[in-house]
């Protein structure tokens, strides 16, 4: 049920029921359920080719779905951004090349049906500094705060990004999650798709992970490490690990192994059996690390364990 409070509901944000995207023979999202609480940080993660941005279209109303309903705000996509309730990031947003900063801006706040003041808009992207610079001659850092300030030209309560920070410098992405942390607090919803995924872990409430159209996780970071079931051993070799490479690939407890020049780092999934029958095969491990995965890398296990878990099937048929 929707419960209208002012010009706000309590309906989720976003909300997807059994929505698939087919192009020809290609399922790019298939059967997914997903609603965003309003108020939420959402990171949704996933190789090339999972669905991330084509999920976002389907959220958007700029594609339309194969199978299942798309609702923002409990209502049409559409009505929303009509609205003004919904401010984007596309990687395909394109720029007006031979206009200022300043004039960029100012268009974007001219068709938005509840403007902020240009100052505000200016601040939130930090780009005070290139008001007056053709938009044709920024660097790709620049032109993605420039697409980030059109993108919340306006007040918003939902704002979608796909992969905001490409091409930003390391102290520009730092300034970019500082401005997204204030529009959370501001009780906005914010969904945005990345590659990198110290994003997720640093800055979102919940995580998403999409890989062949699928949701395969939805949880916190810190639920989706636990979730890996996996540890992680890494260690260093008097000489060069292929010579033992046999030897090293039968040590139990191996979900998967990396072996490179002198390293060897293993996914475990009983990190003390794994530790134990290094020492019993006569190794002396230099360096001897046993910690639980990172972010990426339990990312890389969860979709690794689905490659296989679907070759299995695909096997038995």
């Amino acid at each position: 049920m929707t419960i209208t409070v002012g010009e706000r509901t309590t309906a989720p944000a976003v909300a997807l029921a059994g929505v698939s995207k087919a192009f020809g023979d290609v399922r790019a999202v298939d059967g997914l359920d997903l609603e965003l609480r309003q108020g939420e940080t959402v990171a949704l993660l996933g190789p090339n080719g999972a669905g991330k941005s084509t999920t976002l279209d389907l959220l958007l109303g700029l594609s339309r779905p194969t199978q299942g309903s798309v609702a923002l705000f409990g209502g049409d996509p559409r009505d929303a951004i009509r609205g003004g309730r919904v401010g984007a990031m596309l990687q395909s947003g394109g720029l007006m090349p031979d206009v200022t900063v300043g004039e960029m801006v100012g268009l974007a706040r001219d068709l938005h049906p509840r403007p902020l003041p240009q100052q505000e808009v200016l601040r939130r992207a930090g780009i005070e500094d290139l008001v007056g610079k053709n938009v044709g001659k920024l660097s790709g850092g620049q032109a993605q705060r420039v697409r980030f300030a059109v993108a919340i030209a306006g007040e918003v309560d939902l704002i979608v990004l796909d992969e905001p920070t490409t091409g930003m410098d390391v102290d520009s992405r730092q300034r970019f999650w500082e401005s997204m942390r204030e529009q959370a607090e501001l009780g906005r919803t914010v969904l945005f798709a990345t590659h990198y995924l110290e994003e997720a872990d640093n800055v979102a409430d919940r995580v998403l992970v999409l890989h062949r159209g699928r949701l395969l996780a939805d949880a916190s970071a810190a639920q989706i490490k636990a979730r890996a079931g996996l540890r992680r051993v890494a260690f260093e070799l008097d000489r060069p690990v292929e010579e033992y490479e046999p030897t090293l690939r039968a040590l139990p407890g191996i979900a998967h192994i990396e072996l490179s020049g002198t390293t060897v780092r293993i996914r475990s999934d009983d990190a003390d059996e794994t530790v134990a029958a290094i020492y019993a095969a006569g190794f002396r491990p230099r360096g001897l690390e046993v910690a639980g995965l990172g972010l990426e890398q339990a990312f890389l296990a969860i979709t690794q364990q689905a490659d296989e878990a679907q070759g299995m099937e695909s096997s038995r048929s």
